[in-house]
């Protein structure tokens, strides 16, 4: 028998329980027949002040990852989003493929995952090498950003960290706070923008930041949900949210999962 609404696909997305955008957003980008089935991970919303207090935060989440997973498959979903980014990037890729490889044997299904969806979607526009990112994360955090993309053979050109004092915070920053954030690490020599941080809600300002500055602005979440379509064939030209869910109905040739890209 087929889900009656999930009669494309069911996605079981894991997310952090203090997370306010990454739902609204996915939900706003489904495809007709494609159903969102959250599962929280469960952390407190403990103040961040330092990177000692950012090293805290990714360790309670990554005691409570697993049980979200164990969860979610009660609903018997057909693929795993990664709802949540930080823990995508940390200790780079060779960590990151690491990450996705115990997800797909934990949950028995495929995974998307926020880092990997970045350097998807980064491939989708052509030969793009410098980029700019904006992520909520302190300075530790900012670092296993930098170290992913460095290794995937991306050069990092500006990276701002908002440096957000608790994890329900991150969702506060305003569009005009991310609009001074996005001009902030554009430049010349910046080929591309990619916002970390699934609590930010950058998806439509990252759509029109693209069209006033004419380069791709990747949105995380967006990215992230393109990928789980494009990975099961869904084609669907999504409007609102970029040029990459409304232009891009694939995953690019070019593209090989969690790999480096090619050298000069």
């Amino acid at each position: 028998m087929t889900d009656s609404l999930g009669w494309r696909r069911k996605f079981g997305v894991i997310a952090p329980s203090t997370n306010t955008t990454v739902q609204p957003e996915f939900d706003d980008m489904r495809a007709r027949g494609v159903t969102n089935h959250f599962s929280r991970v469960w952390i407190p919303d403990d103040p961040v002040e330092s990177d000692d207090d950012f090293n805290r935060l990714m360790e309670n989440i990554r005691r409570e990852m697993d049980n979200a997973v164990a969860r979610v498959l009660t609903c018997h979903p057909d693929y795993i989003v990664m709802g949540m980014s930080s823990e995508t990037f940390w200790g780079g890729l060779d960590a990151s493929i690491e990450l996705k490889k115990r997800m797909e044997e934990l949950s028995g299904l495929r995974v998307a995952m926020g880092s990997d969806a970045c350097q998807a979607a980064l491939r989708s526009y052509g030969d793009i090498r410098r980029i700019g990112v904006i992520t909520p994360y302190w300075p530790v955090g900012d670092e296993n950003v930098r170290h992913f993309f460095s290794d995937c053979g991306f050069e990092v050109v500006n990276l701002l960290g908002l440096k957000c004092k608790s994890p329900v915070q991150i969702a506060h920053v305003s569009e005009d706070e991310l609009a001074r954030a996005i001009r902030e690490v554009d430049g010349d020599d910046v080929e591309a923008i990619v916002q970390c941080g699934t609590n930010l809600a950058m998806g439509r300002l990252a759509a029109m930041a693209e069209k006033f500055l004419g380069k791709p602005v990747i949105a995380i979440n967006a990215a992230t949900y393109w990928f789980a379509l494009r990975d099961n064939g869904i084609e669907d030209r999504i409007e609102g949210y970029g040029s990459l869910l409304a232009d891009y109905p694939r995953l690019p040739d070019n593209y090989t999962s969690l790999s480096p890209a090619p050298a000069d």
